[in-house]
C-alpha cells in the first residue's frame, strides 16, 4: 500500500479497518482535557477490556453466594479455571494445548523452567543471553548460575550487537556456538528484545542451540500476543511470558509457560513440584507421592488466583473473536504506517532502531532521538501521548491492533513533530 501523510488518509484507513470496532471494547485513558489519550504503551501495559470488570465481579458474586462450593458448582469452576484459558492461549502463542499452562508470574516461571532446563554438568555450564536483555532475566539467570555454584562473570555469554548497530545478527550467535558450543548448557533469549523491538528467529536459534547440545528457552514477554511465536514448530524446550502487555490482563497479572510436548512425560526432569501439578484425578486424595500431570500443567504449584485470571478470560474472548491472524495482519499495516509517518518527520533527529522488515519486529518501534533528554518525552506526555521512555534517548511506541487506530499514529506523529 502507498501511504499518504494527511489526516484524511489516516481517517480513510480507519474507515476501512474491519477490526476497528474492537477499540470500543476497551477503556481508553483520558487526557486532562477530557479527550482520549494517544495510548501507545501496550508493550508495557495493555488497556483494560470493558468485560474484565464484569468477569471479576462474577467471581466475587460466586464467592459471596457459594463460598467453597465455587470450586465445583458453577459454569467456570475454580478448580478448572486455568483450563478455560488454555486453548485460546495456545492459539496465540502457536502451541498445542497440552504444551501451555497459565500460572504464576513471569520471573517465577522463568525460575521454575530453569530448575528443569538448566542442568550444568562439567564444562557444559554456560548460558547464552542477548546483550541488553530485560534486567529481570539477567537477575534470574545470575541467581540460577550462583545457585549451581557457578560464576555469572564466567558462565554467561552475551550475544552482542556489532559496533555501531543496535540489533543482533544470527551469524554472530552461530560464531559463539562454534566457539563455545560444548560449554553451553542453555540458550536463553527473549523472543523480542524489549529495548529495540527486534523479533528473533526462534526456530533458527533453537536449531542452532540443539545442534550444539544445548537446551533452548525464550522469554516471550514482548512477543506473546504481538507476533507469531509458533512455539511448537520452533522446537524450543520451554518459553515463558506475561499477559499484562499485549494480552491486556491487568498490572502484574498471571503469566504463561510453554513446555514442548517431547518433555511431556519426562520424569527425569527436575522440577519444583506443587499439588496443582499433581494428577487431577487424585489431587484431592492428598497422596504423598507426586504424580505430575503430563504436559505443561505438571509444572503448576498452586491453585489458580481466580480474581487475576478473570481479566485474562475477558481479553482472550476478544482475541478469539478478532482472530489472531487478522490481528497480525493489521499489526503489520499499522506499524508500517507509523514507520512511514515517523520517517517523514522533517530533519534528522529521529532514528528508528527497530528493524525495518515486518518479519523482524512486532508492533513496537523504538525511536532514538538525537540530542534529546527526558524533557521531550515529558512534553509529548503533557499533550496526551502515553508512551514509554528508555534511557538515554529512546521513546518506545507500540500501536496494538486490538485497540489502536491509524489516527492514533497520525496524532502521535503530529505531536512529536511539533515538540521536536
Amino acid at each position: 500500500m502507498t501511504f499518504e501523510p494527511t489526516k484524511e488518509f489516516a481517517q480513510s484507513l480507519d474507515a476501512g479497518d474491519k477490526l476497528s470496532r474492537f477499540r470500543e471494547s476497551f477503556h481508553i485513558p483520558k487526557h486532562t482535557d477530557g479527550t482520549e489519550s494517544v495510548y501507545l504503551c501496550g508493550n508495557s501495559l495493555g488497556l483494560q477490556p470493558k468485560k474484565a470488570a464484569a468477569y471479576v465481579q462474577e467471581e466475587l458474586n460466586d464467592w459471596a453466594e457459594l463460598g467453597v462450593k465455587g470450586h465445583f458448582d458453577k459454569t467456570f469452576p475454580w478448580t478448572r479455571y486455568q483450563e478455560f484459558l488454555t486453548e485460546p492461549m495456545a492459539d496465540v502463542v502457536g502451541a498445542k494445548p497440552h504444551e501451555v499452562v497459565v500460572m504464576n508470574t513471569l520471573t517465577p516461571n522463568l525460575h521454575f523452567m530453569m530448575v528443569s532446563f538448566y542442568q550444568p554438568q562439567g564444562k557444559r555450564k554456560k548460558i547464552i543471553m542477548e546483550a541488553d536483555a530485560f534486567p529481570s532475566d539477567t537477575y534470574a539467570v545470575d541467581s540460577q548460575i550462583k545457585f549451581h555454584g557457578g560464576d555469572p562473570a564466567e558462565d554467561i555469554i552475551l550475544w552482542q550487537p556489532r559496533p555501531g548497530s543496535s540489533t543482533l545478527e544470527i551469524e554472530d550467535l552461530e560464531s559463539i556456538l562454534r566457539k563455545h558450543g560444548d560449554e553451553v548448557a542453555l540458550v536463553m533469549i527473549a523472543s523480542i528484545n524489549y529495548y529495540t523491538g527486534q523479533f528473533f528467529d526462534l526456530k533458527k536459534i533453537t536449531d542452532l542451540g540443539h545442534s550444539h547440545g544445548a537446551l533452548v528457552g525464550f522469554d516471550c514477554a514482548h512477543g506473546a500476543g504481538n507476533v507469531d511465536l509458533d512455539l511448537h514448530n520452533s522446537g524450543a524446550d520451554f518459553a515463558v511470558w506475561c499477559t499484562y502487555k499485549y494480552m491486556n490482563s491487568g498490572p502484574g497479572s498471571i503469566g504463561g509457560c510453554f513446555v514442548h510436548e517431547r518433555h511431556a512425560d519426562n520424569d527425569n526432569l527436575d522440577r519444583f513440584a506443587g499439588w496443582w501439578g499433581h494428577n487431577k484425578e487424585e489431587r484431592f486424595l492428598m497422596e504423598p507421592k507426586f504424580d505430575p500431570i503430563p504436559g505443561a500443567e505438571g509444572w503448576q504449584q498452586s491453585n489458580a488466583p481466580i480474581l487475576s485470571m478473570a481479566p485474562i478470560r475477558a481479553s482472550m474472548d476478544l482475541f478469539m473473536e478478532a482472530g489472531f491472524k487478522n490481528l497480525l495482519s493489521k499489526s503489520v499495516s499499522l506499524t508500517n504506517y507509523l514507520e512511514y509517518l515517523v520517517n517523514n518527520i522533517p530533519g534528522d533527529r529521529i532514528r528508528i532502531i527497530t528493524p525495518d522488515k515486518p518479519k523482524d519486529r512486532g508492533c513496537q518501534l523504538s525511536l532514538a532521538v538525537k540530542n534529546a533528554d527526558k524533557s521531550l518525552f515529558k512534553d509529548i506526555s503533557s499533550r496526551g501521548v502515553i508512551a514509554d521512555w528508555r534511557e538515554p534517548d529512546v521513546i518506545r511506541v507500540a500501536p496494538a491492533p486490538l485497540y489502536n487506530s491509524y489516527m492514533d499514529c497520525w496524532n502521535f506523529v503530529q505531536i512529536l513533530s511539533s515538540e521536536l
